[in-house]
């Protein structure tokens, strides 16, 4: 008679123990649940992409400056339509310009899913007026793009790049004096020449990056 009770006094515990396991592993399920689906967890994966992006993108307007080719791509100018080489009148709408700075934003970005528009940004001296000359339109950014932003120093004696990316035998200067560089037929705006130096202007180049 005892063995009897020990043995269900024995089953007891056991199912005691079952029930308070699975209780356990219950909440731990539903907490895990929980925070899976908390908004928090959205926003801070979302931040840390944008995040990402930005560092992405001024990352590579340092590393191009310094190799000089944001330069040459601003100097990637068809005098003739007043516009780069082979660009439409909104810049290039397929990726980026066919110079080496455009060949980086496209394997950095384009390749990996991610959308971008550049644009340079200008002011005459003169006046304060502003002007800018978009270079890449890919589109209408998101509300999640960030932005990066590089200035870049371009001079008198720089020589325009033809299509071929070879130079030509205008220089910045020269071009600007026949009003053929970087004009905004909206505002009239035109980037200064500096008469005493060879210094032409320092431009604004930004870039704005979205996830497609």
């Amino acid at each position: 008679m005892a063995d009897w009770k020990q043995t269900v006094r024995g089953q007891a515990h056991t199912l005691e123990a079952i029930t308070a396991a699975l209780l356990v592993l219950s909440a731990v399920v539903f907490a895990l649940q929980v925070t899976a689906v908390t908004p928090l967890t959205g926003s801070t994966s979302s931040q840390h992409i944008e995040n990402q992006q930005t560092e992405m993108a001024e990352g590579l307007l340092a590393a191009e400056d310094r190799q000089g080719t944001i330069s040459e791509t601003l100097r990637y100018w068809n005098e003739s339509n007043g516009r780069f080489h082979g660009a439409t009148g909104d810049g290039y709408t397929a990726g980026g310009p066919p110079t080496a700075f455009g060949e980086a934003l496209n394997e950095t970005f384009l390749d990996r899913g991610i959308a971008f528009n550049v644009q340079v940004r200008y002011v005459d001296p003169d006046d304060g007026s502003r002007g800018n000359q978009q270079i890449v339109d890919l589109g209408e950014p998101s509300d999640h793009a960030t932005t990066a932003t590089r200035l870049v120093t371009l001079y008198n004696s720089d020589p325009l790049l033809d299509a071929d990316g070879n130079e030509t035998g205008t220089t910045v200067g020269d071009a600007d004096d026949k009003d053929r560089f970087y004009e905004d037929e909206d505002d009239d705006v035109e980037l200064d020449v500096s008469p005493e130096t060879d210094l032409f202007t320092v431009v604004e180049v930004e870039v704005v990056v979205w996830r497609m």
